[in-house]
């Protein structure tokens, strides 16, 4: 028995298909017979016109939008990695996770907290995004897990003096801004960045 695609299915192949360039001018089209989707050249989705597109958030992160007029499909727009793919927003903060949290901990001290109410109580910034961000040395679970914890914690800080928070994010290990492979380098990658919204 075929295998049978979902409209939503054939709606984000095509979408990505027309997006990447893979396909010029045509979208996915379902074969009503065998339910295996193919490429069609008159750009219609079993007779249906559909308009791929990308929607760039607040935050600037890239969405992949296809909508027909009756029904729609969104989607984040991410790397091989699975990194949302986002316009580098106005990062007015980094902080260095050595100095406001202990080795393997996500609770910020007292003196800490002061300090980045006193930030968020200062920023003129409309909103902003909470980024997590881990050296290699731990499995990538591991430092998914915690990167987003300190982030949700300094979040929770922001919200505590009345900043808005639209986003908190744990990246883990996956983008580092210096090499995992000397000492000096794992400590700038262990960070939390504050991106400001304006």
């Amino acid at each position: 028995m075929a295998n049978r695609v979902s409209k939503a299915v054939q709606a984000a192949v095509a979408g990505a298909m027309v997006a990447m360039g893979a396909v010029s001018g045509t979208v996915a089209q379902a074969d009503t017979v065998s339910g295996d989707a193919f490429v069609s050249t008159q750009r219609t989705v079993v007779g249906e016109r559909y308009v791929p597109t990308i929607w760039v958030d607040p935050d600037g992160c890239e969405h992949w939008v296809m909508d027909d007029g009756f029904e729609g499909y969104m989607t984040p727009h991410v790397t091989r990695q699975g990194i949302p793919v986002c316009n580098r927003g106005n990062v007015c903060g980094v902080m260095n996770s050595d100095q406001f949290f202990a080795t393997d901990s996500h609770h910020i001290a007292a003196s800490g907290r002061e300090g980045l109410a006193q930030f968020f109580r200062s920023a003129s910034a409309s909103a902003f995004i909470i980024s997590g961000h881990t050296d290699s040395r731990a499995s990538d679970d591991y430092n998914l897990r915690l990167s987003y914890n300190r982030a949700a914690a300094v979040a929770r800080v922001a919200q505590s003096v009345g900043a808005r928070i639209v986003d908190v994010r744990g990246y883990g290990e996956r983008m580092p801004i210096a090499s995992n492979k000397t000492r000096d380098g794992m400590a700038r990658n262990r960070r939390v960045e504050i991106t400001c919204i304006r």
